[in-house]
């Protein structure tokens, strides 16, 4: 009887030999794929402008040798004929690997979402980076906690009742925090949807002001006046919020009245000279100018136009000189502006008695 023939554990050196041969050719043909996906991938990705291909590479370097390990021994063990109870562990301990393995890369996919695409969402400030670092934990803490959970299921532990008592004991918490949690979520909406960032200008009902913070539970913005109003970010998400800060153009409607006595012929000068002196001036679209109606005491005119740049002070400018242009032109032209006028209401003592 040859070496080859003779038996360890009942399977013969050459099925053993066989075995460890596949497990070494799989192990390095897997280890020399890794290395060649790395560096081939890797250096065509760092070409590109896609982070996903980054990603790739980054994945297959978070391959580690355990599981490249244990691949090669499951199999190799495909080779062999083992007992049934053997093959059972075999095949646990490559799910642990997997899990242990497929939490890593979901690990490294939770870092990729949050440094290269929430990141672009969320402005530079040390309270949104804490913003940013509580959302990694909790993402963190509930994969690794699923994989706990998978795992102890796997080596043949009742999760059940564990599962019962954490949702027991989730519950309880979420009722007892659910303020602070609704500001929590309140917090990512405003950070991922961005419906305002810091240094935006906003109205919100009848407070204005700039945004100089945007933290886990409130919001907080600077007024005009000067004083810091505080806002939950819940109650501010629930309001009607009118952000100055994305306004490319300024509507402007305004209105002049002139006195009855104006003459017929001048009525179109009132509107062409409201045309002329609109469009006249810098960074502005002239849209229309019309006698409106009549007033109660005066000939109303109403123009409008949009100025092309949202600055409220190139706004105040703009106006100011079309008020001194026209009050110019209506001078020059006779042209009088009305004034409110009041009305002298005289009561009659009534006449009295006779005797």
């Amino acid at each position: 009887m040859t070496f080859l023939h003779k038996t360890l554990f009942d399977i013969s050196v050459l099925d053993w030999s066989i075995a460890v041969l596949a497990a070494i050719v799989t192990f390095v043909v897997l280890s020399l794929i890794k290395k060649l996906v790395v560096r081939k991938v890797g250096a065509f990705a760092a070409t590109t402008e896609t982070k996903l291909d980054d990603l790739a590479v980054d994945l297959v370097k978070e391959t580690k040798f355990f599981s490249l390990l244990m691949t090669a021994l499951f199999v190799g063990s495909l080779v062999l004929t083992l007992p049934a109870r053997v093959n059972l562990i075999i095949q646990k301990v490559l799910i642990l690997t997997l899990i242990v393995q497929g939490s890593l890369w979901l690990n490294h996919v939770l870092s990729f979402w949050f440094n290269q695409i929430l990141s672009k969402r969320v402005q530079d400030g040390a309270t949104n980076a804490t913003t940013r670092s509580i959302l990694n934990f909790v993402s963190r803490l509930v994969l690794w906690s699923i994989a706990f959970l998978l795992i102890l299921d796997n080596l043949g532990f009742n999760i059940t009742t564990l599962i019962a008592g954490l949702g027991v004991g989730g519950i309880a918490i979420a009722l007892a925090v659910q303020n602070v949690l609704a500001d929590l979520f309140a917090s990512l909406s405003i950070i991922l949807d961005k419906p305002f960032v810091v240094g935006d200008f906003i109205i919100v009902d009848n407070y204005m002001g700039t945004v100089k913070q945007i933290g886990l539970k409130t919001t907080r913005i600077q007024s005009l006046s000067g004083e810091e109003v505080i806002f939950s970010n819940t109650d501010l998400l629930k309001s009607r919020i009118r952000n100055y800060k994305r306004m490319y153009e300024r509507r402007v409607v305004f209105t002049i009245g002139v006195t009855y006595d104006t003459p017929y012929e001048k009525l179109e000068f009132v509107k062409t000279a409201l045309q002329q002196v609109i469009k006249s001036q810098q960074e502005v679209r002239f849209d229309r100018a019309h006698f409106k109606e009549y007033g109660d005491s005066a000939l109303i005119y109403e123009a409008v136009y949009y100025v092309l740049d949202p600055d409220y002070n190139k706004y105040m400018d703009i106006q100011e000189n079309i008020n001194k242009e026209l009050f110019r032109l209506f001078a020059e032209n006779k042209v009088d502006f009305a004034y409110p006028t009041r009305t002298l209401i005289v009561k009659q003592s009534p006449p009295p008695p006779v005797n």
